[in-house]
């Protein structure tokens, strides 16, 4: 069976959001489509799924990142493969995919963040040669 990484689409909504599952990220179809689409309408950010005979068995969400204080860079926003699937090259490909984006884009830097908790995708980061620059805390409020 072949193997190929495609522009995410509206269509995938299903298995995306059941690969987000996998992460511990239970979001409802309705707005796991709402991120898709939000994803798409904009030409900073972008997904791709990796599929496999019919199957959607990863995906990967990459984006510039601007801030003021540093240079912009591009940054995976999100990766997860079918944990059936791990082991096998599948994240390698979606990373060299969103490093191809990111050069198309006439960015020099890809970084990403992990969960701290996350130690065995941070050995998976480390040989694809992705180095620790800073650990730190994540704080959220709500505002509304």
């Amino acid at each position: 069976m072949e193997i190929f990484i495609r522009q995410i689409s509206e269509k995938d909504v299903f298995p995306v959001a059941a690969l987000c599952g996998q992460l511990g990220y239970d979001l409802s179809i309705d707005q796991t489509r709402e991120n898709i689409k939000a994803v798409l309408s904009t030409n900073n950010h972008d997904g791709f799924v990796v599929v496999f005979g019919e199957e959607i068995i990863g995906w990967i969400g990459v984006g510039v990142a601007i801030q003021i204080e540093s240079p912009a860079c591009c940054e995976i926003r999100g990766l997860v493969v079918d944990d059936r699937y791990r082991n096998r090259g599948v994240g390698k490909m979606l990373v060299e995919k969103a490093k191809q984006w990111c050069h198309e884009k006439g960015y020099k830097s890809l970084r990403l963040r992990c969960n701290m908790k996350r130690t065995q995708t941070h050995l998976f980061y480390q040989h694809l040669n992705f180095r620790v620059v800073k650990e730190q805390k994540v704080f959220e409020i709500e505002t509304g």
